[in-house]
């Protein structure tokens, strides 16, 4: 990892960055703009972490955010608060409805329209799944439609991400949710290789396989609900509730946030925090300046583990993932 990245607020820590096979460099620390609970004014809070020195800022096509970090981009910038485009990191990716080979480029050219940028820095398949939109079976109306899971064409949704990079759309492309079985099936057909695999991981679900593989094929794995967040139809309490991490927290005299966080950046892998609360989003932050010690290692690798987002919406007898088993090729 390099030092620091560039253009950091002075008062806390400088966030280190990864370099990427891409040759860019990645800030290991992102800010999350995925949640079904939104501030009214989600860009005055984005620029306010852009303030506070996070340099990365993470949305998604699903998310519906894409917009609003398109008006904090502008706005930090129009302010001065960073002095160019290029002092941030911008990720998103490409949504389920448009994993498919046609609509991978006019998919993200959508994604910046509403970003307001020419290009992204990364660009991620969201899931290694394709949903299809059909008119519902009772026909009462033109608009019903209902979503089902069709077959997944790796390498075709694959050359489109390649056509993305190749027309300078996304710097960096990589993917999200990917086992190790699948991102050894990629690496084996891309042109250009993935840069990034993000997936769910934090001292509840420690990832050690996928973080094996992508290490093995220079892919920088990162972390998402680092702290185990609640979604609408999944969540955890590894990680927040852990009577581990408290202990740990209360004898360091740091946040459970903090040493969970920390764990992750000593595991070598970046990661996506989400808080909109103006305190813990300052408080995320300052973990680059101390280290757990031994014991804490020892004592946070006894914490059981257990994926909190499995996928099961995307399991059906008559589609291409018929049980779990499938969709994370055996490692749940």
């Amino acid at each position: 990892m390099a030092a620091t990245c560039d253009a950091t607020a002075a008062s806390v820590v400088p966030v280190p960055c990864v370099t990427l096979n891409s040759g860019h460099a990645m800030p290991v620390l992102g800010f999350g703009t995925g949640s079904s609970r939104t501030p009214a004014d989600l860009p005055a809070t984005i620029v306010h972490a852009i303030r506070l020195g996070y340099r990365h800022l993470d949305t998604a096509s699903m998310y519906t955010t894409e917009g609003a970090v398109g008006a904090a981009v502008a706005d930090a910038i129009r302010s001065g608060v960073v002095a160019s485009r290029g002092d941030l990191f911008v990720t998103t990716k490409l949504s389920l409805f448009d994993a498919d080979p046609a609509r991978v480029v006019p998919a993200l050219r959508e994604s910046l329209s509403r970003l307001g940028l020419d290009y992204v820095d990364l660009f991620l398949i969201h899931w290694p799944v394709t949903m299809s939109k059909k008119a519902a079976a009772d026909g009462d109306s033109e608009s019903s439609e209902v979503s089902r899971v069709v077959a997944f064409d790796m390498e075709g949704v694959w050359r489109g991400m390649e056509e993305c990079h190749r027309l300078g759309l996304a710097k960096s492309i990589g993917v999200s949710n990917f086992s190790a079985a699948k991102m050894s099936t990629l690496m084996a057909l891309a042109s250009v290789p993935p840069a990034v695999n993000q997936v769910e991981m934090n001292v509840g679900w420690r990832q050690e396989k996928v973080r094996q593989v992508c290490g093995q094929g220079g892919v920088v794995v990162a972390a998402y609900s680092p702290l185990g967040a609640y979604g609408a139809h999944w969540g955890s309490d590894a990680v927040m509730n852990s009577g581990v991490l408290h202990d740990v927290a209360t004898r360091r005299g740091k946040t459970v946030a903090q040493v969970a966080l920390r764990w992750l950046h000593e595991q070598g892998v970046c990661f996506v925090a989400r808080s909109f609360n103006e305190e813990r989003m300052k408080q995320n932050m300052e973990i680059f300046d101390w280290d757990l010690s031994e014991e804490d290692k020892k004592m946070i690798a006894s914490i059981p583990q257990r994926r909190a987002c499995q996928g099961e919406f995307f399991v059906s007898p008559d589609g291409p993932y018929k049980s779990l088993h499938d969709l994370w090729d055996g490692e749940i």
